[in-house]
């Protein structure tokens, strides 16, 4: 089970953290990603962490700006968002696949029920 939080509403430039909280003892062995979902849009791929934390994947427009990171000691994996754009604004959710992570969500197993983040202009 996963549980995403930190979203909420903040002003162009500024940043967030969301959190995605695992119940499963054998996090360590899954990969992690962050997609997004903006209203009327397809979900799309945000940033990946392999199990060991050493691979990260993430998509063009957040290069730069946001970074994924785990603590497996915690079943905790992290998105930090930074200089904020309002078209971030999505419902932003933390999936999990074996060992690696991956731009498809088609190869998620697993899914976070959501935390919304409104980014104003």
């Amino acid at each position: 089970q996963l549980q995403a939080f930190g979203g909420g509403l903040v002003q162009a430039g500024g940043f967030l953290r969301l959190s995605c909280a695992a119940s499963e003892r054998t996090f360590g062995n899954y990969g992690m990603g962050w997609f997004r979902q903006a209203p009327g849009k397809e979900r799309e791929f945000v940033a990946a962490i392999s199990a060991s934390g050493i691979s990260t994947y993430y998509v063009d427009s957040v290069k730069g700006r946001f970074t994924i990171s785990r603590e497996n000691a915690k079943r905790t994996v992290y998105l930090q968002m930074n200089n904020l754009k309002p078209e971030d604004t999505a419902v932003y959710y933390c999936a999990a696949r074996p060992y690696s992570g991956s731009y498809f969500k088609s190869s998620y197993d697993y899914w976070g029920q959501g935390t919304l983040v409104t980014v104003s202009s």
